[in-house]
């Protein structure tokens, strides 16, 4: 597996992050093929902006550019699929999700020269966009919409309950090695409701290379390596989690599962 830092992601575009963590988990992400991608859409939109001077203009043609006739859209009828986590195939299909499409869209704004920077906001990625002596605005990648503070607090609070308050933290620009966790955790997850374990089981163990102790990340790995059948890997993960996490109401659960492991015979891959 490529080995990847925090220092290689904050020295790459979030776009190029993305690939080079794509093809970490799936060696058959056609890399060159969207990085040649990529280059060609960026000579196109600056081409289609050619006749454009104000820069508010010409963001508002670059986005009606990009959703409307480039077709790139939020994946409303397949949200959790794998796909749409992957760069390759988001270029292809022209659908994903709102931090796949977040990626796309600051590839070309840093070529373009627009203000935009990611935001981790807790329910899901947004784009900031920050003019100069203005207020900043946001931007719902995932439909190419702007997002008004009150539509931002509502989000929150359906997220994290009624007392919840929109503060300047979860406004805050992300930087690169926080997202391309927050995207592994996607990756890992879907891929896992797809029963694609031995590509999940890559994931696990790349999150293990920034967070070796993680014991939810172990437990994870836990469940994977059972779903593959290595029984006795897959026990020793629940140990692990159960002796560091006893109130996790997972903890009980896995109880079981360390019983039921036990009683079955090792299976050596």
């Amino acid at each position: 597996m490529i080995e990847l830092f925090d220092e290689d992601f904050d020295a790459m575009e979030l776009v190029e992050g993305a690939l080079a963590l794509n093809q970490a988990i799936n060696p058959e992400t056609r890399v060159a093929w969207a990085e040649q991608k990529l280059a060609a859409m960026a000579r196109e939109a600056e081409e289609y902006l050619s006749h454009e001077s104000d820069k508010k203009a010409r963001l508002a043609a670059f986005l009606h550019l990009f959703y409307q006739e480039w077709g790139f859209s939020g994946d409303q009828d397949a949200y959790f699929e794998s796909r749409n986590a992957f760069i390759d195939q988001v270029l292809e299909h022209r659908k994903g999700i709102p931090v796949s499409l977040g990626a796309l869209l600051l590839y070309f704004s840093n070529q373009l020269g627009f203000p935009l920077k990611p935001v981790m906001f807790p329910t899901q990625f947004l784009i900031q966009i920050a003019w100069h002596n203005e207020d900043a605005v946001y931007l719902n990648p995932f439909s190419g919409e702007y997002v008004s503070r009150h539509t931002l607090q509502a989000w929150l609070i359906g997220n994290k309950g009624p007392l919840a308050k929109l503060k300047p933290k979860h406004l805050q620009v992300s930087d690169h090695p926080t997202i391309i966790g927050r995207w592994l955790a996607l990756l890992k997850s879907a891929l896992m409701r797809e029963e694609h374990y031995t590509l999940a089981l890559k994931c696990t163990n790349l999150a293990l290379t920034f967070v070796p102790d993680d014991p939810y990340e172990i437990r994870d790995r836990g469940f994977i390596y059972q779903q593959l059948e290595c029984h006795q890997i897959a026990l020793s993960d629940y140990q692990y989690f159960i002796e560091h996490c006893p109130d996790d109401p997972a903890a009980e659960l896995l109880k079981n599962q360390v019983t039921l492991l036990r009683s079955t015979a090792v299976v050596i891959h």
